[in-house]
Order: structure tokens, then sequence, then C-alpha cells
């Protein structure tokens, strides 16, 4: 069996990550200590196949323009990199979806700009493109249709567009426009080069498609969208609406099918599944967690959360431990969830994200992140946080501030993040954030996160991250990354303060490109 159409991307999305989801965030820097090959199989293994190239599990936004475009009658699949040579006497568009084509987006861009070498996401990304497979789809006149969370970055990146041949790059929710672009190019007709999907032209929540084959890790969409309004974020332009927890476990139920063995919870703040407005309630996240366990014993996990959430839920009405005892009871002990921190200062809070402590003040933002932090350490969350360094408008006070507030969170176990500022959401038209704008108060902050993350990285890989894998290399090699990132990013660091001192940061080895104007 062949297809018209075939959903796919490089190697770093299309794989399970040995199962492991924050394991693929090691595809957004370069290799460290290992060579590129290990690094990348410890990454992104390759998923389990049939002989027509369909994998077992895909990314769960490709899933979704895959059962859009089955729904309105198209003869489309999901197909692994490696196999669309296998399909190329009938296919007649090729879709990609990506979360970082160019490696622009956060972090990768830091450990670009830092390090000088280019994040592997970026280089896998560029040899798909230019593999004899997709080389040979151009030829015979195939239509590219590229779209994904990262859609913005080809806009930034006008000479592998033309270079690589893509007909229409799609941004934002695409499931209806994809079938409306799909059944233009099958039809030989013209094709716009860019589309932007604003708020009023998403799909509604009957719009809105059910996967028909397994996502990466059992991941599972609960909400789109986000009612806090932070400046720097693009996922708060978008419109909010929470899926009703039948539909949910309709998808649940489907990933446990085909065999995949974990449950991942995803939207941008879990906690405010139909909240009201930035109160979660009780009622819906209860049941919606419930109904899981009642179907499954298997682990849930959570994608992200925000801190103000966290300590409402369960100042208000106990949630975090109510909902920790339901996804306890089953066979996990555990939970890890992604956080954005952003900044410690409250004078930068009120002016790039003042709801996003809500309901608390923003004056109140870093006791509003230390009471967080306890409430997941007493409850065996642990959380993967991200800052975000060089934010428009940031003062040297505002940076000792974020110092300061990692200083206090020390007790708790955390990972923190250092992010450059990436310019996007509302803030998309300032300047990215470089490594020669490093001043000495960035530098002390930089410090102080590393040697946070350092100190609780070897505690939570031993104690609850490698228990859960199947092969003893990838335990071994897991504890030996930790070993040496660690006393890599401690040399690191001082080359950094040396360096900076020295007034060696005049270039930055980054060439941010020039922003199309469409």
């Amino acid at each position: 069996m062949t297809y018209d159409v075939i959903l796919t991307t490089d190697r770093t999305m299309m794989s399970d990550h040995h199962k492991h989801e924050f394991l693929g965030f090691m595809t957004t820097g370069p290799s460290i200590g290992l060579p590129e090959s290990i690094w990348k199989w410890i990454a992104a293994p390759k998923p389990k196949v049939d002989k027509l190239g369909r994998p077992a599990v895909a990314p769960y936004g490709i899933r979704k323009i895959e059962a859009a475009l089955v729904d309105a009658g198209i003869n489309a699949s999901v197909i692994d990199p490696d196999y669309i040579d296998k399909h190329l006497d009938t296919v007649k568009v090729i879709m990609i979806g990506h979360h970082d084509y160019f490696a622009y987006g956060p972090p990768s861009s830091e450990w670009w700009s830092i390090t000088g070498k280019e994040p592997i996401n970026r280089v896998s990304f560029r040899n798909f493109m230019e593999s004899p497979a997709m080389r040979k789809a151009k030829e015979k006149g195939v239509k590219i249709i590229v779209g994904g969370p990262a859609a913005w970055q080809w806009l930034w990146s006008l000479d592998e567009w033309k270079k690589w041949g893509v007909d229409t790059v799609v941004d934002g929710e695409a499931e209806k426009v994809s079938v409306e672009l799909v059944k233009k190019a099958l039809n030989n007709e013209e094709l716009p080069d860019y589309v932007f999907i604003g708020p009023p032209d998403v799909p509604s929540l009957n719009e809105i498609p059910k996967i028909k084959h397994a996502s990466v890790n059992g991941l599972v969409e609960i909400m789109r969208g986000c009612p806090r309004g932070c400046k720097f974020c693009s996922v708060t332009l978008r419109a909010w609406r929470s899926i009703p927890p039948e539909r949910v476990i309709e998808e649940v139920k489907l990933n446990l099918n085909e065999g995949v063995d974990q449950i991942l919870l995803h939207s941008e703040d879990n906690l405010l599944y139909y909240a009201d407005g930035i109160r979660p309630r009780p009622e819906k996240l209860l049941k919606l967690h419930t109904m899981v366990r009642e179907i499954s014993d298997l682990p849930i996990a959570w994608s992200h959360v925000s801190l103000a959430a966290v300590k409402y839920a369960e100042d208000t009405y106990k949630l975090i431990s109510k909902l920790t005892d339901i996804m306890y009871s089953g066979n996990q002990d555990f939970l890890g969830v992604e956080i954005g921190l952003e900044t410690g200062s409250v004078k930068l809070a009120k002016k790039i994200m003042p709801a996003k402590s809500a309901p608390y003040s923003a004056d109140k933002w870093p006791d509003v992140v230390e009471s967080a932090f306890s409430i997941l350490m007493d409850h065996n969350i642990i959380p993967a946080v991200t800052l975000i360094v060089g934010l428009p408008e940031e003062e040297p006070d505002d940076v000792m501030a974020t110092t300061e507030l990692i200083e206090r969170l020390r007790p708790y176990r955390s990972l923190i993040v250092p992010m450059f500022f990436v310019p996007m959401g509302v803030l998309k038209e300032k300047d990215w954030f470089k490594k020669n704008f490093l001043k000495r108060e960035h530098i002390d902050l930089l410090k102080a996160t590393l040697d946070h993350s350092t100190y609780w990285a070897k505690d939570i890989v031993s104690r609850f991250y490698i228990k859960g894998f199947k092969y003893g290399p990838v335990r071994f090699l897991l504890n030996y990354i930790v070993d040496y990132i660690r006393k890599r990013a401690m040399l690191a660091a001082e080359m950094v303060e040396k360096s900076w001192e020295e007034n060696k940061f005049k270039n930055d080895v980054q060439q941010i490109p020039v922003k199309a104007k469409i």
C-alpha cells in the first residue's frame, strides 16, 4: 500500500526517546562527551515501524493532522523519514512538522550561541531535507507543506525555504487549513506561500479530530491555549479550550490498545483544565484523573503546570494531594513536569507576565514560587524549570533578584535551566539575546542555576529516572553524561567568566538571520 500524502519529520522528532520524554531535550544541544551517533541513539532512537515505514508511535501534532486528512477521505499516513523512498511512486504531498526546525527556539539557540556548535536537531533536520529521498521527491514535483510549533522559524530562513523547495508554511493550529491545502495540492491548484491561522480561524472543539494511531509516549492533549497572557509566549495568543474528559479517554485508550505503556496528559497548564479563569477547579481534574486510573495502572504524567496554580490548587482544595493520591495508586511514585519560572524580579514580572502569579499579586511572585516548589517537593513532583535570560527591559537588579530566588530554591529537588530570550509572542519584534550581551549579573545567574541543577541531577537520575530503563547501557551512559556535563559545565562557567572579564565577547558566534517580511 502506498499513499498520496505522507506526514513525517526528522529523526530527532520521530522517536519515543526510550520512552522518556525529557531525553528528547538532549537533541536541542550538540553532543557533549560522546560521539554524536551515541548521543543521538540515547536521545532519539528509531521507533518500531512496519514494512511500509509506518511508525508505531509518532509526534502527537502530526497525528492530529493525519487524523484530519483521513477523516476528510484523503489517502494519508505518517511515515518514518527512513521510508519515504518507498512511497515516491505515488506520493503527491509531503507534510512536515517540527518543534525547532532550525534551532532558533529555546534552549537550542542558547546552546548554539554558547558552544558555537550547531545543535543536533538543526543538523538532523538539514540532513533530512537534503536526503536523496527528499531531493527526488522535489524532482518529481511533490508538494512540500511544513508547519507545527516552529513554523515561525521559516520566516528567518528564506534561503532554506527556497533551496529545499518548500511550497507552503502553515503557522498555527492547522487541522482545518491542512485539509484545504492538501485538496488544492492534489488538484494541482496553486498553493499560498504562507498561511497564518489566527484565533478566529482555529478549529472548534468539534473540529479537532481524534488521533487514529498512537502518539509518542502516550501524549494526549487535554487543553489548548493559556489565559495568563505572558508577553514572551505565543501560546497565549491562541484560543483557550478544554477537551472533554470523555474525548481525552478515547485517545488514551487508543494509545493503550496500540501498545503504549504510559500516559502523558498535555496542555500549557494542566491545572487550568476547565478552570475558572486562572483559578483551578477540582471537579473536572479529579474526574479526568480518576477515569484514566480506572482504565490503567500505568504511570500518568503531566507536561506543564504553573507555579501559581500549584499553590492555589493545594492551598484552596488540597488538589495536588488528591491528584497525586489518584496517580500514585497506580504503578508510579513520582511525577515530572515542565514549569516556567522565567524571572525572580517582581518589577520585570509586572511588565511582561502580570498574570503569571494570579490569583496572587505579582508583588508576591518570589514567595509564590518558593511555596509552590515546597508543595511539589512534598508530593514527589520533580519540576524541570525554565528561566529567560535577557528579557526586554531587563536591568542588572532584575537579574540579581532572579539569582537570589534561585538560591532560595536550593532545598527543593528540581532542575533549573536558563534560556536566552527568543523574540516570540507579543515580543516577537524585539532583539534576540546573545552571548555577547552577557553582563556580570548574568554570569552569576548562570553559575547559580548550574550549581543548583548539578546538585540535584545525580539525585534525580539515580533515585527516579534510570530505574525505568530497560537497557543497562542507557542507564550507565546517563550516569556518565550527568557526571561529565557537571565537570564540563563547571569548566565552561569558569571560561565564560574569564572571557567576559577579558572582554572577548565582541562578536557572537551564532548569526541570527533576518526575518522575512510577509
